[in-house]
């Protein structure tokens, strides 16, 4: 065979070995170090929000693999009565499941033993009902979209749900969904100087030791009791894991058998939920914090450590008039003080 033939096959040879070569490290690499899912976790975004991104393009349609992987299911718990409609939820958060409770119909899919204790019976019955199949994050709240205690310019629950920031909820496991201080903070409730006391229907300081002594059994009674009012928060599902099921049955047993009236009961509730979800008996942050960290609403101008500049007003009645936001108490037109976004 000529030389020149001989060196022809051998680099041939050559570099035939060096292509299965670089074919099997391809390989090896395919098998053993997989590319990654999708891109990285922003750490601002709800985990919803960054597995929608993972599972869906820039033009909206769905990609391969499972789109519930790793996603956290929201839920709202709705304490409601026949008159009232919370049917503006399911037009403006239908990511959201909802769970919509009637108090004053048995015949409702969703209703409760007895009506008592105002929205604190709903939301027992919810956790009873539901403790093996909790939703990971969910929000307690009551049914119209305007109501006078809503933290909002307008007292509308549209924006407040709306910039309501889950990823703090899932860092905190509850959270208040109202941070202006007026009613609630810093004490509400002297539950040891006010006991015996019936100063007013709506205030609960006279039976608040005896009905936290029932609910907590040999735990000391704070001095001082405060949160922000009115008993609509949220909890992730970890959070609420954290008690036995036995102890919000407990907490439902004495709903139903206690001879104090409704607003009472409820009242010792709605001063009693920030202490079941670990939060201490004094949990007032101040609004600046609590705007930016809550609603993210940050850089706001706050002179008095329980209220900012442009945000709530506690208003002249417990009540909003017919035709709220457009109309006002006196019949008279109204701008919107707020945007609806």
């Amino acid at each position: 065979m000529p030389l020149h033939r001989r060196f022809t096959a051998r680099n041939a040879l050559i570099a035939l070995l060096a292509w299965l070569f670089v074919a099997l490290l391809f390989h090896l690499k395919a098998e053993l170090w997989p590319s990654p899912a999708g891109p990285p976790l922003d750490p601002n975004f709800s985990k919803d929000d960054q597995q929608d991104t993972i599972t869906h393009g820039k033009d909206g349609k769905k990609l391969g693999g499972s789109p519930t992987t790793g996603k956290r299911r929201t839920a709202v718990v709705v304490a409601s009565q026949k008159k009232e409609n919370a049917t503006w939820l399911d037009e403006y958060f239908p990511q959201w499941e909802k769970n919509i409770y009637r108090v004053d119909d048995s015949s409702a899919p969703l209703t409760v033993p007895e009506n008592k204790g105002r929205e604190s019976m709903v939301y027992l019955t919810f956790i009873l009902d539901n403790y093996d199949k909790l939703p990971d994050n969910l929000l307690f709240i009551h049914p119209n979209r305007y109501q006078w205690h809503n933290d909002d310019p307008d007292y509308d629950g549209l924006p407040m749900l709306r910039h309501f920031q889950i990823p703090y909820l899932e860092k905190e496991g509850y959270v208040n969904i109202r941070c202006a201080w007026s009613l609630g903070c810093p004490a509400e409730i002297k539950p040891l100087e006010e006991e015996g006391e019936h100063r007013a229907a709506v205030h609960a300081g006279g039976d608040y030791k005896e009905g936290y002594e029932a609910l907590f059994p040999g735990k000391e009674v704070p001095k001082r009791v405060g949160v922000s009012c009115c008993a609509q928060f949220a909890a992730t599902k970890e959070k609420i894991l954290e008690r036995p099921k036995s102890d919000y049955a407990h907490y439902r047993n004495w709903l139903l058998s206690t001879p104090l009236d409704d607003s009472i009961s409820g009242r010792i509730f709605e001063y009693s939920w920030h202490l079941i979800f670990g939060k201490g008996p004094v949990h007032c942050p101040t609004a600046e914090e609590c705007y930016c960290k809550t609603f993210g609403r940050c850089g706001l101008q706050c002179p008095e450590s329980g209220s900012c500049e442009g945000r709530y007003v506690l208003p002249k009645f417990s009540t909003l008039p017919d035709g709220w936001p457009l109309r006002g108490w006196g019949g008279e037109q109204r701008d919107r003080l707020g945007p609806e976004e």
